[in-house]
């Protein structure tokens, strides 16, 4: 039985390396292949070290809140394992590595408190042993989370305080770790974690209204716009520190991450095809407008009038060409259907652009289902993402920062099937190659990181949602190859495909 189940995982990636044409040397020679995490996602330890509360830490621990009861207090422990994980990506061959930093970590209490140098001596041993490796620093100063002091202080990203809390935090990262790491973004998924957090209210925190939510306390139709506002003048504040202080001596670039789902009108009409339009304008030109061209698209202004706030004419100078290059996740494609001028259900994600989103288009699904609601395999999203960034933004410089693909932990599924991760390879593949066509039509992109280097604490999804190029055993934190690392390991080395995939099988023949 066993013999028989390698062989069809074999036969299953000779036949996806006999089809392919895509191989290494496409790319350009000093682009960047790296895996990506994030710091509340993997490091575990959230009072060790001096480390204050973070709003994730208290959220996770509400009952409810996320979907198998579980909390991040230990995820991956990757802070006692930091150099069991580099030596995962060392193994893997790539040459860079995006993280994020603990604000909590770092600042306990925000600029209300000193800095913590126990977390300081943490990051920097991190990136010593990184640099030690050959693998690039790709720092991001706020995924998500934020001391949650700040929180109950003033109410966060609901402030415009926030803005002097996150300015010191950022220069407290570029002096103490500026000197090795090249590549910063402030943020990751501004655009996500309003969204969620301030229109449907499923992240902390936690504030919404109706008709996207009921959460007892929030406003979905003018919150996301305010807090929306205090992050743009955050990022420019702080790329403005970098720009006159660090950047000319440390020798460094510095950027955001935008989630980035790429919407194909539902029917070939031209409501349908606004809707498109505007879903893009909500998902992606709400954070990036204002930092190319110093205000929001005319399609959120048109539809949200007031609650949209205004930049005054010294925060238009302060926003423009505040950013050396755009991060880009991208997990999805759907369809959008127009809402404006016809009746149809308003979804919570993209309800203030009065469109509907959808996987499916007359009863077929977009492409194949993922582990994770919405997220489809369609690799020629990324290429059509990539291509409407070039075009928008005079081509600046891209890096994709995550890309990836779910599975699902249900009764049914095994822990070999977890490793035997062949559509995980395939999806890679597949999205690289489309990546890869995007390149040779002239789009001006650097780098690919997979999510993620191992299976973690997946924000809602706790431990429901898998990842990772590595299985994690979360009782014993036993990291396993998973099929897809070897298939990037050998993309990596431009291997043959086919024949080093023979080889590992067989070598490798008693795992399965």
């Amino acid at each position: 039985m066993e013999s028989k189940k390698a062989f069809a995982v074999a036969f299953s990636l000779q036949i996806l390396s006999l089809v392919s044409s895509l191989d290494r040397s496409q790319f350009p020679p000093h682009f960047l292949f790296g895996t990506a995490t994030s710091s509340f996602q993997i490091e575990g330890a959230y009072l060790e070290g001096n480390k204050g509360l973070s709003n994730w830490d208290v959220f996770s621990h509400i009952y409810g809140h996320i979907n198998d009861g579980s909390n991040a207090d230990i995820a991956d422990d990757h802070y006692h394992r930091y150099l069991e994980d580099i030596e995962l990506m060392h193994s893997l061959g790539v040459n860079a590595y995006r993280f994020s930093i603990s604000w909590s970590r770092i600042l306990p209490r925000g600029r209300f408190g000193d800095v913590n140098p126990v977390g300081v001596a943490f990051y920097n041993s991190l990136i010593d042993a990184l640099v030690s490796k050959g693998i690039q620093p790709f720092v991001t100063l706020n995924h998500f989370d934020v001391p949650h002091e700040l929180e109950v202080r003033y109410g966060a990203w609901l402030s415009p305080e926030i803005k002097k809390d996150f300015a010191y935090f950022a220069e407290v990262c570029f002096r103490e770790f500026g000197d090795r790491v090249k590549f910063w973004t402030t943020f990751n998924e501004p655009n996500l974690m309003i969204k969620f957090g301030y229109i449907i209210g499923r992240y902390p925190p936690g504030r919404c209204s109706k008709p996207f939510g009921n959460c007892g306390l929030g406003n979905s139709s003018l919150e996301p716009y305010i807090v929306a506002h205090n992050i743009l003048l955050s990022h420019a504040i702080t790329v403005g520190i970098y720009r006159s202080k660090y950047q000319a001596k440390q020798g460094g670039s510095i950027g955001i991450v935008i989630s980035t789902i790429w919407y194909e009108p539902l029917t070939n009409t031209t409501a349908d095809h606004l809707a498109a339009q505007r879903a893009r304008s909500f998902e992606n030109a709400w954070f990036l407008d204002p930092l190319f061209f110093g205000d929001y698209p005319s399609e959120m202004r048109e539809i949200l009038a007031s609650s949209l706030p205004t930049f005054t004419s010294e925060e238009k100078k302060l926003l423009q060409n505040k950013l050396d290059f755009i991060g880009i996740n991208h997990y999805m494609a759907l369809y959008v259907k127009d809402c404006m001028f016809s009746s149809c259900a308003l979804d919570g994600y993209n309800g203030n652009a009065l469109v509907f989103a959808t996987g499916e288009r007359n009863g077929i699904p977009i492409g194949e289902q993922t582990g994770m609601p919405r997220a489809y395999v369609v690799p020629d999203g990324i290429e059509k993402a990539v291509t409407y960034m070039k075009q928008r933004y005079n081509n600046t410089p891209m890096y994709i920062t995550e890309n990836g693909y779910a599975q699902q932990i249900n009764s049914s599924i095994t822990v070999n099937k977890l490793i035997d991760d062949v559509e995980r390879a395939k999806y890679i593949h597949d999205y690289l190659a489309s990546l890869s066509s995007a390149i040779r039509e002239g789009a001006d992109v650097r780098g690919y990181f997979v999510w993620s280097l191992m299976d973690n604490f997946e924000w809602l999804f706790g431990y429901t949602l898998r990842f990772g190029l590595h299985y994690v055993d979360f009782k014993t934190q036993e990291r396993i190859p998973k099929l897809s690392a070897r298939w990037y390991k050998n993309f990596l080395e431009g291997s043959n495909l086919r024949t080093n995939w023979d080889f590992n099988l067989q070598e490798d023949s008693s795992t399965y």
